[in-house]
């Protein structure tokens, strides 16, 4: 079974913590100051990296589903 990465901008903040636990999956809109989702489907072997991006917001704003 796959993974989703949900990404909620309303709670988003714009710490950054999500590109220094995973960099490769997220990257940070210069514009809104916000997090964004680079990869919402990563596979199997990221799923370490995303789960420390879910520990690491500080504002709650990441999420994984079962896809």
């Amino acid at each position: 079974m796959g993974m989703k990465l949900v990404l909620d901008l309303e709670a988003c903040q714009g710490y950054a913590n999500c590109l220094i636990e995973s960099p490769g999956l997220f990257d940070l809109d210069d514009r809104t100051d916000k997090a964004v989702l680079l990869n919402e489907t990563p596979t199997e072997d990221r799923r370490a990296e995303a789960e420390a991006a879910v520990r690491g917001c500080p504002a709650r704003a990441i999420s994984i589903e079962s896809s």
